[in-house]
């Protein structure tokens, strides 16, 4: 894979290399090479990679893997900006469908910006206990096209969140496939700060879009957020949701921030 083209690029301070590979031109077996360039300082440096592939479904085939080698369902940020980048190469029009593991989404692409629709979250459990420093947690789960634990929390700048965090993706509760934690302090009813543990990254990113969703959908649910809720995120910069709550059940699940290029480049080996 000598000479590979990529682009280099950021939703709300989650970071992504990204490649074209419609032509077949990256194989399969892709762990290492993950791993490989997400090292920061060591090669490009990344939480993650997004390879564009055909698709006989929709405008394109969006692939994600984790820093950590993994192959994941689905990425928020990383869909606005494969969004973003389809839209700029000319691979799809500025309204687009694409392919993923966890099915098709429909995106928009708004100037530097990307309004992303996310599949409807399931498995949703609210308010249970889980064990954590022999203390008895309440907290709530989502799949929002990746496993979410959301922890409401009094002060979000106070939570040790590579710790906490780490115990909660381990836990033998959310075992054998883990899970991601987002810990959510409620500002007004449609405003929250979020920090997320990520799986796969193995520690805290400055954002990631489908715990924001997480955040704010199971806050919908509780009573305690109304739609659009926007979320400020470690990097400083706000991810908005959209969504609506029918007889209990959470519908028309959009995300929508930024999506920006950083810079282009070649690897060479």
């Amino acid at each position: 894979m000598a000479r590979l083209k990529f682009t280099k690029m950021t939703g709300a301070g989650n970071d992504f290399i990204v490649f074209d590979s419609r032509d077949g031109k990256i194989p399969e077996d892709r762990s290492e090479f993950v791993r490989r360039i997400c090292q920061r300082r060591l090669s490009i440096g990344a939480d993650g990679v997004l390879i564009v592939e055909a698709s006989d479904k929709a405008d394109f085939k969006m692939r994600y893997y984790n820093a950590d080698g993994g192959e994941a369902e689905m990425c928020g940020n990383g869909g606005r900006c494969v969004s973003r980048y389809a839209y700029l190469k000319k691979i799809a029009p500025r309204k687009m469908t694409f392919e993923t593991i966890a099915g098709l989404h429909y995106s928009e692409v708004v100037g530097e910006d990307v309004r992303l629709r996310m599949l409807d979250p399931h498995d949703i459990n609210l308010r249970f206990g889980i064990e954590l420093n022999e203390e008895e947690v309440t907290v709530n789960f989502a799949n929002t096209g990746v496993p979410h634990v959301v922890l409401f929390v009094d002060n979000v700048s106070s939570v040790d969140v590579r710790t906490l965090g780490e115990r909660i993706r381990n836990h033998k509760k959310f075992m054998p496939e883990g899970t991601n934690a987002n810990f959510v302090q409620i500002i007004d009813p449609n405003h929250i700060k979020v920090r997320t543990y990520e799986r796969g990254v193995e520690g805290e990113t400055l954002a990631c879009g489908t715990g924001v969703v997480a955040a704010a959908v199971i806050g919908g649910l509780l009573g305690r957020l109304k739609s659009p809720a926007e979320a400020l995120t470690q990097s400083g910069i706000t991810l908005k949701v959209h969504f609506d709550i029918i007889d209990n059940s959470v519908k028309n699940v959009f995300l929508e921030g930024d999506a920006k290029i950083i810079f282009e480049g070649v690897l060479v080996n």
